[in-house]
């Protein structure tokens, strides 16, 4: 659960998400704000997956290769793993 706190205070600096009782359901609003995004501020995403260090040409790849799904859902998996990727070094490193 202490990871699922970290999750929520990091993406709370992108998105105004309170603290979630589950990763499915922040995935969940993740998704939700990425669709708005993708619909009426396509530069503020953007934004948000600069800063998050996401990385662009894997991002396109991963659209590419799951086109099945709502490009909202792969780019909220995206900046949620990167975001994971983001605890897991600070842990590593705090040591």
């Amino acid at each position: 659960m202490d990871d699922l706190k970290s999750l929520t205070t990091i993406i709370s600096r992108d998105f105004e998400i309170e603290d979630l009782s589950s990763e499915a359901l922040l995935r969940e609003r993740l998704v939700q704000a990425f669709a708005y995004l993708l619909d009426n501020d396509i530069s503020k995403m953007m934004n948000i997956l600069y800063r998050t260090d996401v990385n662009e040409d894997k991002l396109k790849k991963l659209l590419i290769s799951n086109s099945e799904l709502p490009s909202a859902e792969v780019i909220a998996d995206a900046y949620l793993a990167r975001q994971k990727e983001k605890i897991e070094t600070r842990k590593k490193y705090s040591r």
